[in-house]
C-alpha cells in the first residue's frame, strides 16, 4: 500500500504523499462530497494535534498557532482575508527557519489546514504533510501502522464534521454560506483525471 512512499523516500523526496497517493483515495473521494464549511471545521479541527506535537518541540513560537486561530476567525466574517493570509505564511515560513523535517512539515500542514477557508484543495495539504511528518519521524522504518492510524482517524472526524457542521449553528463568513459553488477539489480531481486520458 506504501510502495509510492518508499520510493519516495528513495528517492529523497521532501513530500512523500500527493493527491495521487492510493492511500489517500478514500478520503480523496469524502473531501470532494463536502460543502467548504465542513471542510473548514475538519481541517481546523485535525490540525489541533499537528500544532501540540510542534510546540512541545518549539514551545516560543506562537505563528502556527496564531495562523489556526487567524483562520478561524476568517472563517466565522470576524477578519479580512489580507490578516489571515499573512498569518498562513507565517506558518510556511516557519519552515525555512528550522532544520527539523518532522516539525517543518507539520508547520506546512498547519498552513495548509488554515488555507481550508480560502479554498477547499487545500484541505489535502493537512493530510499529505502530515504523514510526511510521521514517515520521517519514523526515519522510514515502522510507519504502515501510524499512518494507516492517522488516515483512519482523518476519514471518521471528517464523517463526524459532515454530520455536525452545520448543527452547530455557527457564525459563517459570506463567502462559506454559498453551497451552490462547486467543491475546488473534486473539480480538481476531475480535470487532473481528463488530462491523463
Amino acid at each position: 500500500m506504501y510502495s509510492d512512499v518508499l520510493l519516495k523516500l528513495k528517492k529523497k523526496n521532501i513530500l512523500l504523499f500527493s493527491r495521487d497517493s492510493p492511500c489517500l483515495h478514500d478520503l480523496i473521494q469524502l473531501i470532494e462530497l463536502q460543502n467548504h464549511r465542513t471542510l473548514v471545521m475538519w481541517a481546523l479541527d485535525c490540525a489541533k494535534l499537528p500544532l501540540k506535537q510542534f510546540e512541545a518541540n518549539y514551545p516560543n513560537e506562537q505563528r502556527p498557532r496564531i495562523c489556526l486561530e487567524l483562520c478561524e476567525d476568517w472563517a466565522r466574517g470576524k477578519i479580512k482575508m489580507s490578516e489571515a493570509k499573512q498569518a498562513i505564511l507565517g506558518s510556511h515560513a516557519m519552515t525555512k527557519e528550522i532544520d527539523d523535517s518532522v516539525h517543518a512539515a507539520l508547520c506546512h500542514a498547519i498552513g495548509h489546514a488554515g488555507a481550508t477557508v480560502h479554498v477547499e484543495t487545500h484541505a489535502i495539504g493537512l493530510p499529505i504533510y502530515e504523514l510526511t511528518a510521521i514517515v520521517r519521524k519514523y526515519e522510514g522504518d515502522n510507519f504502515a501502522q501510524p499512518v494507516s492510524e492517522k488516515i483512519d482517524y482523518y476519514y471518521n472526524r471528517l464523517l463526524y464534521w459532515q454530520e455536525s457542521t452545520d448543527k452547530l449553528e455557527l457564525d459563517w463568513a459570506n463567502f462559506l454560506l454559498n453551497d451552490n459553488k462547486p467543491n475546488k477539489e473534486k473539480l480538481l480531481n476531475q480535470k487532473n483525471k481528463t488530462r491523463r486520458r
